[in-house]
């Protein structure tokens, strides 16, 4: 578990950073491990309504949720 805690916190720490949303391939090259690894985290982020998920077509960008970013401002 120690690695998908340290994914989680990594992407937690990205989508801070680039408020226009990624993908689970963008965060998972970004991060530097698997698009598996980086669905777990982003479903576990989503269980815990830390993102919010945006479908556009056959794309899901993902975004830290406003009340977080606001909280980190």
């Amino acid at each position: 578990m120690a690695k998908l805690d340290r994914v989680i916190k990594q992407i937690k720490r990205i989508l801070r950073d680039d408020t226009r949303g990624l993908t689970i391939q963008e965060l998972s090259k970004l991060t530097k491990v698997s698009r598996i690894t980086t669905a777990m985290a982003l479903a576990r982020l989503e269980g815990a309504c830390v993102i919010d998920v945006r479908v556009i077509g056959n794309c899901k960008l993902n975004y830290l949720k406003k009340e977080l970013l606001e909280n980190e401002r």
